[in-house]
């Protein structure tokens, strides 16, 4: 199984939807909150992103949440 990571902050609809989807498939993931955690905004800064959700499976990277891509990406 590949590592999942979920960039996340408080107060994002689509984040709570990213996470309720990977929680319904089982899936198991890192959540990171970019808000308390400087070290978390850092990486997410280092993946080219400034915007949560920021999804990493494996070594592919996800912008914002796609259910279709996150899918794709998970069944890889």
């Amino acid at each position: 199984m590949k590592q999942v990571v979920l960039y996340s902050q408080p107060g994002c609809p689509p984040c709570v939807a990213a996470k309720q989807f990977l929680k319904a498939r089982q899936v198991e993931f890192e959540y990171k909150d970019v808000q308390a955690d400087p070290g978390a905004l850092r990486e997410l800064v280092r993946l080219n992103s400034r915007s949560t959700p920021t999804i990493v499976v494996g070594d592919e990277v996800m912008i914002g949440f796609d259910p279709e891509r996150l899918e794709a990406m998970l069944a890889e």
